[in-house]
This record gives C-alpha cells, sequence and structure tokens, in this order.
C-alpha cells in the first residue's frame, strides 16, 4: 500500500486519524472545562474540610486538641528555627475557621477564586509546619493553582451572580 493510499478515506491512516479524533472528541465531552472546574473545587475543598471540622467541639468552640496542637505541637520550619506558632489560640481559631468558611465557598462556587489563594497561602503554612508532606502539599497547591486559572466554571454561584449582573446591567444601559 503506497503512503497516498493510507491517507485515503478508508487507507490505514485515515482510519486512525478517525478513531483518534473520535477519542479525543469523548475525552473533551468527559472533561468539560466547568466539570473539570467542580471536580477540582470539591477535591481542594475536601482535605481542608475534613481537617477543619476536627478542631472544633461546638459552635465556635474550639477543641482542646486544636489549641493542644498549635502550643505544643506546631512548629514553623523555617531557617534558624523551627519556631512555636505565635498566637496559637488565635492560629488554632483562625486555621480552623478557614478550613470551615474557605471549603465551604469553593463547593458552592461563590468567591472561588479568592477561597483557592486562601487554601494556596494555607497550604504554605501547612508545608512549613509539616515539611515532610510536600507530596501532598504539592497536590493541594496544583489545585488550588489550577482552580485560580479555570475559575468557578458555569457549575457555581459566581457563574449565576456574574449572570444576573450581566444582566441587569445591560438593562439599565437600554432601559
Amino acid at each position: 500500500m503506497t503512503p497516498d493510499e493510507r491517507r485515503q478515506p478508508g487507507g490505514l491512516l485515515h482510519n486512525l486519524t478517525t478513531i483518534v479524533e473520535r477519542a479525543d472528541s469523548i475525552v473533551r465531552r468527559i472533561a468539560h472545562p466547568s466539570l473539570t472546574a467542580l471536580v477540582l473545587r470539591i477535591a481542594l475543598a475536601v482535605p481542608f474540610w475534613r481537617s477543619g471540622i476536627l478542631k472544633w467541639s461546638g459552635f465556635l468552640q474550639l477543641s482542646e486538641t486544636a489549641i493542644y496542637l498549635f502550643r505544643e505541637e506546631f512548629k514553623l520550619h523555617l531557617p534558624g528555627g523551627p519556631y512555636d506558632f505565635p498566637a496559637p489560640v488565635a492560629m488554632a481559631f483562625l486555621s480552623g475557621a478557614s478550613e470551615i468558611v474557605f471549603p465551604i465557598l469553593l463547593v458552592l462556587g461563590f468567591a472561588t477564586r479568592f477561597a483557592a489563594v486562601a487554601l494556596l497561602l494555607m497550604t504554605g503554612i501547612v508545608q512549613l509546619t509539616v515539611p515532610d508532606g510536600w507530596p501532598v502539599h504539592l497536590t493541594w497547591a496544583a489545585m488550588a493553582l489550577g482552580v485560580m486559572a479555570l475559575g468557578p466554571g458555569r457549575i457555581s454561584l459566581d457563574h449565576v451572580l456574574a449572570g444576573l449582573l450581566k444582566g441587569n446591567f445591560r438593562t439599565a444601559r437600554t432601559g
């Protein structure tokens, strides 16, 4: 078979190209950007949420374990350190509150990029606290950066609110 025959309809190269194009089309439909953004948001929210709920023993009531960890166990591994966390009770409260609020925002897709930036910064602090956890922390950072780059996607409150605001601005300008 000559190279020209392979490229023509029914030829080997044409058939392979058609199969690859169909497979690519299927993959693009499965990994739709809005679905990808939703899954990234949820995947990033889960570990922080799980950590956050362990820090509370009631509404705005820090658990003794959370306070103990920030006072006695957690250290910042900076050059010349490790160092104790400053204001450990306040840090435990801020950490616990952030690990509840920002995952909720992510899952809802509300203030999405802001929440992703906050969790990226928290990931940096966690990395300084647990330096050997870098493989997991790198995954969290990659997800946060992905959410920041992709944005919330269509399956989000941000998208709904943006649509409402655009509709109101159009009405105000034309009306």
